[in-house]
């Protein structure tokens, strides 16, 4: 389907133009799966803990460093891709992280030994690093600002649907017997698979390919997704993006001119993680358990969590280039820092298992709506193109150190300080966030990628 849009002349938008979104939704799309496979392998733990625990006969923080060791390979992952997405290109390093992921998904299950499952949990963290960088770089790359932020959402609605099919295996596998923890871990190499064979079906950023030299291949596929005058004006933005780059440099990062950028970036990355959500995934079922729910509807109530994060996933999608990606953090982390609290109440005065089940429903669907798929258009959105890859590097890096400490901290502050307290420090980085939006975060929606990259950088 081809969409007539009249945008505003020159600067602001692309110029009046025919923007073929059924092509661009097809990308995308496939290029989004690999959210689906970061979904699906950060959560598809949370059904086995209780089993490979007795298996190994872990401790709490062996359990900690188990569910949470994933990040630390997914933040190796986030270092690399950095430079192989701009040496390599999006397509091929794609490609290379749907193959880890089939292996390492059945390469886990069938560990051995806790250590092999450690090394194989974390190789699988790399592919989640990789991939949760690279997915929503190039899916920015290839929309129209009039459709981007839509688009990238969708990367995160590809995370959801990951959680939720992740959620459903456990409960589909739980009575398979004593192996079903491993057969739990296995089931992640299917999608895997078909991962790789849509990226065939795909084609390389314009961005990448015009820094690259290689014009006349990013002219076509610009003219593919908005004809002729479209690709034309695309081409010399871009490279007048990248008339005055210099060879890219890590230090550019920390430079007077960037760093404010780069900074306001590792921030939006670090408090997506730590304001509680993953405390909530990873260990859904145990929260339920605790609460006095058996394990059968624990498992089950998982799946509605994965439903309602689905669900709540299309607020923002239809919101998002609407109402703005400031607004909608800002309003997502205050609403965040009162149902925090709420369940610290739970949690404290030992309410029934019904209102655990409130509070951690609104708690995801809050996030579903606001900070899930905002993260990662503001991030995919707010680097200059030469800089763009290092920059989403560090800041997807401080995005998983973050994601590790939470995960791997939680069952620790529930040992030894109880839920209340471990939720209501989640509350106070909810109330932070807030307020560091609101000073710092400027507002993007509808603006080319090179038209905030001028903005921001006159700001410094």
């Amino acid at each position: 389907m081809a969409v007539i849009l009249q945008g505003p002349p020159a600067d602001h938008l692309e110029t009046p133009m025919i923007i073929n979104r059924s092509y661009v939704s097809v990308l995308g799309a496939i290029a989004a799966l690999g959210g689906l496979l970061f979904g699906f392998d950060l959560v598809i733990i949370s059904g086995t803990v209780s089993f490979f625990t007795a298996h190994f006969g872990l401790n709490e923080y062996e359990t900690g460093w188990a569910v949470g060791c994933i990040n630390l390979g997914a933040a190796l992952g986030a270092v690399l891709a950095g430079r192989l997405s701009d040496s390599l290109g999006r397509k091929k390093l794609l490609m290379l992280c749907a193959v880890l992921f089939a292996i390492t998904g059945a390469a886990t299950g069938w560990a051995s030994s806790f250590s092999i499952f450690i090394f194989f949990r974390m190789l699988s963290g790399v592919a989640v690093g990789a991939a949760a960088l690279v997915c929503p770089m190039y899916v920015a790359e290839i929309s129209p600002a009039s459709m981007r932020g839509r688009m990238v959402s969708f990367y995160q609605l590809s995370i959801v649907i990951g959680i939720l099919i992740a959620y459903c295996c456990n409960y589909f596998l739980l009575n398979t017997g004593v192996n079903n923890w491993r057969w739990m871990f296995s089931s992640q190499s299917v999608p895997s698979l078909l991962f790789f064979a849509g990226l065939f079906f795909v084609v390389e950023s314009p961005r990448w390919l015009i820094r690259k030299g290689r014009i006349t291949e990013a002219r076509t596929v610009l003219k593919r997704i908005g004809g002729t005058a479209f690709a034309t004006t695309e081409v010399e933005q871009i490279e007048a993006s990248f008339a005055s780059e210099q060879k890219e440099s890590i230090k550019e990062l920390f430079s007077k001119q960037m760093w404010p950028i780069v900074f306001l970036g590792i921030m939006v990355a670090i408090f997506s993680q730590a304001v509680g959500q993953n405390s909530l995934f990873s260990y859904a079922p145990e929260l339920f358990r605790q609460a006095g729910v058996a394990q059968d509807s624990a498992f089950l109530q998982s799946i509605i969590i994965g439903a309602i994060n689905f669900v709540f996933t299309f607020i923002a999608i239809g919101s998002i280039d609407r109402i703005g990606r400031k607004k909608l953090l800002q309003t997502g982390a205050f609403l965040l820092f009162v149902d925090a609290l709420l369940l610290s109440a739970v949690f404290y005065w030992q309410l029934s298992g019904i209102w655990v089940l409130v509070a951690v429903l609104t708690f995801i669907a809050i996030y579903a709506a606001t900070l899930g798929p905002v993260t990662w258009v503001a991030l995919s959105e707010i680097f200059p193109n030469r800089i763009r890859g290092n920059a989403m590097a560090l800041s997807t890096l401080a995005l998983w150190f973050a994601n590790f400490l939470t995960t791997a901290a939680f069952p620790i502050m529930k040992g030894h300080w109880g839920l209340p307290a471990a939720f209501a420090i989640h509350a106070m980085l909810c109330l932070i966030y807030f307020l560091f939006i609101r000073l710092r975060m400027p507002e993007t929606k509808g603006k080319t990628l090179e038209q905030i990259e001028r903005e921001l950088l006159k700001k410094v």
